[in-house]
C-alpha cells in the first residue's frame, strides 16, 4: 500500500512493477540484472481517486498517461533494483499528491478608469510624435 495523503492510499493490486535491464553504468552486472523498473498505475480504474483527482492527474501525467488509463513511471538512475522500485514509488505518489491539490479560481478584475484614460492619453501623445515625423507638406 502506497500512502498518499490521510485520505488517499493507492493499494498494491493498482501498481504492477516490471524490471528491465538499465542501459549505462554496471560494469559486467548491466548485462546480466534487471535493475531499471517500470510501474505502471492503473489510474483509470483506481477507486481510491476521486474523479477531479484523476482529471488533474491524467494533465499532469502527460506522455506518462497511457491510452488504456494507466500512468506509467520509468527509473533507471541507480544501480540497485530496490533503490530504482523506491525512487519509482516516490515519483508516483509525488504526482498523485500534485494532483490532489484544486487550483485555485480566477477573479476577474476590473480596469480602473484613470488606466484607460492614461492609456488613450499616452496613444494620443504618441500619435502626435509620429504625425511630427517626414517631410513637410
Amino acid at each position: 500500500m502506497l500512502r498518499i495523503t490521510d485520505q488517499i492510499s493507492l493499494q498494491d493490486w493498482e501498481m504492477t512493477e516490471q524490471f528491465i535491464r538499465a542501459s549505462g553504468p554496471g560494469g559486467q552486472n548491466v548485462n546480466k540484472v534487471s535493475t531499471a523498473v517500470e510501474l505502471r498505475f492503473e489510474a483509470e480504474r483506481s477507486p481510491s481517486l476521486p474523479p477531479p483527482v484523476k482529471a488533474r492527474l491524467k494533465r499532469l501525467a502527460g506522455r506518462r498517461w497511457t491510452k488504456d488509463g494507466a500512468v506509467v513511471i520509468q527509473v533507471s538512475e541507480e544501480r540497485s533494483q530496490a533503490r530504482n522500485r523506491e525512487i519509482a514509488r516516490d515519483r508516483l505518489a509525488e504526482l498523485v499528491r500534485q494532483a490532489t491539490v484544486a487550483p485555485k479560481r480566477r477573479v476577474k478584475t476590473k480596469v480602473p478608469l484613470g488606466q484607460k484614460r492614461r492609456r488613450l492619453e499616452e496613444k494620443k501623445a504618441r500619435g502626435e510624435v509620429k504625425e511630427g515625423r517626414g517631410w513637410e507638406r
